[in-house]
């Protein structure tokens, strides 16, 4: 939840923790003439609202008098990227599930290098020799962009709350997005899903409830493309056997769409539901989320041995992962000669230029009719 006005005093904002707890936050014009905001403290620890307006009347009678409030800040501690990323974080606490992940990937990735370093002595060839380690590592160049792109945009949050005063370090050429290539992506076809839902089943490690698990998660993702929170995240409630519709949830834009099921996964569903309450996850069956790793373990088990053997790990081109099925799901419509168009909206596409890689598949795509040109 973003900040809220203050119905009592002017210059106060309110900002509401997921945990229950307030922040306090006042905004005064600084010496400059530009707008400083400052997090006074939490209402766990005794602040309120009229200590905040008291503390921002403070603040601008030294204006007044031609001194910085914050100078003592500024000369006994630098400004990290790490403290950055906090405020960030209560900020944003509210707002969407997804800051528990950004927050992982920070952690793992952007923290080790930049966490505790001064945010003024992070330049642009720092980021970009940054980019270079993860490069050299391997990975993917979607992942590289994403990491670069959220350093940017603690950086502009820093701006905003006039804890920087500099250029954006990331609005340079040398840290332009990596190209990604789309060229080909993995989907199974026909015989390899077959494979894949046979595999499941004869896997002798997993349990019969591992198997099930695995089973309808395969069939939900196959017929609506969700991405893996979104189909984990599905409840009973939000299927529709009737209508045969399901409401999903899109973790990465945050918002709900709709998907739609088949015959054959509606006719499964009526048995497979019958013992869920209304507020089961229907991969799991349980009233709390089946946890993302268990799955993606068990999963990744399957598609390893079945699809990737002698395949090298970074070999993302070829490798069947969890993504897969998503790129299924858009490749078969496209085969099927759904127009790309109903395809963007089944995606939950964002931008048509992430649909068209699924055009080349397309049934229209004018080889029979250049065949048959001047016959």
């Amino acid at each position: 939840m973003a900040r809220i006005k203050s119905k009592k005093y002017h210059g106060v904002y309110l900002n509401h923790l997921q945990d229950g707890d307030i922040t306090y936050s006042i905004n005064y014009k600084d010496i400059n003439n530009k707008k400083a905001w400052v997090t006074v403290g939490k209402k766990s620890n005794g602040i309120n609202e009229k200590f905040a307006y008291n503390k921002r009347a403070e603040y601008i009678n030294k204006v007044k008098t031609g001194s910085d409030p914050l100078q003592h800040k500024k000369k006994k501690e630098a400004i990290t990227l790490d403290n950055i990323f906090q405020q960030y974080k209560d900020l944003k606490a509210t707002e969407s599930k997804d800051i528990i992940k950004t927050e992982q990937k920070y952690k793992s990735n952007i923290y080790k290098v930049f966490g505790d370093m001064d945010i003024n002595e992070i330049t642009t060839d720092k980021i970009v020799a940054f980019r270079k380690s993860l490069i050299d590592k391997g990975r993917a160049g979607s992942t590289i962009n994403s990491h670069i792109s959220f350093i940017g945009t603690l950086f502009n949050f820093a701006i905003e709350e006039g804890l920087y005063d500099k250029v954006n370090p990331i609005k340079s050429k040398k840290l332009k997005a990596l190209k990604i290539d789309n060229a080909r992506e993995r989907y199974l076809n026909l015989k390899e899903i077959k494979k894949l839902y046979k595999a499941i089943d004869k896997e002798e490690t997993f349990t019969n409830a591992i198997k099930e698990e695995l089973t309808i998660f395969v069939k939900l993702s196959l017929i609506t493309g969700g991405r893996l929170e979104t189909i984990l995240n599905v409840q009973k409630k939000d299927i529709k056997l009737e209508d045969g519709t399901v409401t999903l949830k899109d973790y990465k834009t945050n918002k709900t769409y709709q998907g739609f099921l088949s015959d054959e996964l509606i006719e499964y569903l009526q048995g497979y539901l019958k013992g869920l309450t209304t507020n089961s996850y229907v991969v799991g069956g349980q009233t709390t989320k089946k946890p993302t790793r268990t799955l993606t373990r068990h999963l990744k088990k399957i598609l390893d041995d079945n699809f990737n053997v002698g395949l090298d790990t970074k070999d993302t081109k070829n490798r069947a992962v969890i993504h897969t099925l998503r790129h299924t799901f858009a490749s078969h419509l496209a085969i099927n000669g759904v127009p790309i168009f109903n395809i963007k909206e089944l995606m939950n596409h964002s931008d048509i230029n992430m649909t068209m890689r699924y055009a080349k598949l397309a049934s229209d795509s004018g080889k029979d009719v250049v065949r048959g040109l001047y016959r």
